[in-house]
């Protein structure tokens, strides 16, 4: 996926969930946050950021902020990007462990859930939940950054899915480079680090992949190994 016009800036302060104070060119900007998490390793007064710079005169923001330096690296923090990239990938058939598909839909309900991706492969159905990480400690991906109860209730209905003849997975889009695995955040969110074990274990695909984060865009990449335990 590709951004538009992106600037540079650096990072000031988050005023709330949706808003931060960034300095472009020299001058105080209030931005749009495309991420509601925490970020609170990457939201570092001075840190270097990518914005995008929209024409809608309707707006009350101008920029949205898309990626934080960290360490010498970009990490993409815009949660809608994950879908994008996720959507593209397996259509493209670039997830080796999903396969080529017949046929894909973005946001397709299922019992109580909606999940990100529907896909069919001849007879064959499945769903595909699509997870971004930008959570990075010492080269170990995590997910979530803070407890999501909503999160859990997908991957327990992704389980019952597989019960009901759907192939299933979830896929955790990792926003940034230079991971060597993934894990579950359990001290965060211990719920959540039970259902992904619990889901695995009835048959979901637990997927973690990496991306190459660009000043303009973000293409997943390689698979990482996930472990659960």
């Amino acid at each position: 996926m590709k951004y538009e016009k992106i600037v540079h800036g650096q990072f000031d302060q988050r005023i709330n969930r949706f808003i931060a104070e960034v300095t472009i060119d020299g001058g105080k900007e209030r931005v749009h946050v495309k991420n509601t998490g925490r970020l609170k390793e990457l939201f570092l007064p001075g840190a270097d950021v990518l914005l995008e710079e929209t024409n809608n005169p309707n707006r009350k923001t101008k920029y949205s902020l898309t990626a934080v330096m960290k360490q010498g690296r970009w990490v993409n923090i815009d949660s809608q990007a994950p879908n994008k990239v996720a959507f593209e990938a397996v259509r493209n058939g670039k997830i080796a462990e999903i396969g080529e598909v017949t046929a894909i839909k973005r946001e397709v309900t299922y019992g109580a859930s909606r999940f990100d991706l529907y896909f069919e492969q001849g007879d064959q159905k499945g769903f595909i939940e699509v997870k971004g990480v930008t959570l990075e400690k010492e080269g170990i991906a995590m997910f979530p950054d803070a407890p999501t109860t909503r999160g859990t209730k997908h991957v327990l209905e992704l389980a019952k899915a597989v019960e009901e003849g759907y192939k299933c997975a979830i896929l955790l889009v990792v926003q940034l480079k230079g991971c060597q695995e993934f894990v579950p955040n359990r001290e965060t969110d211990p719920a959540f680090a039970d259902a992904l074990l619990q889901a695995s274990e009835a048959g979901v695909q637990i997927l973690a992949y990496d991306s190459v984060v660009t000043e303009d865009g973000l293409v997943l990449d390689q698979a990482i190994p996930v472990n659960l335990v």
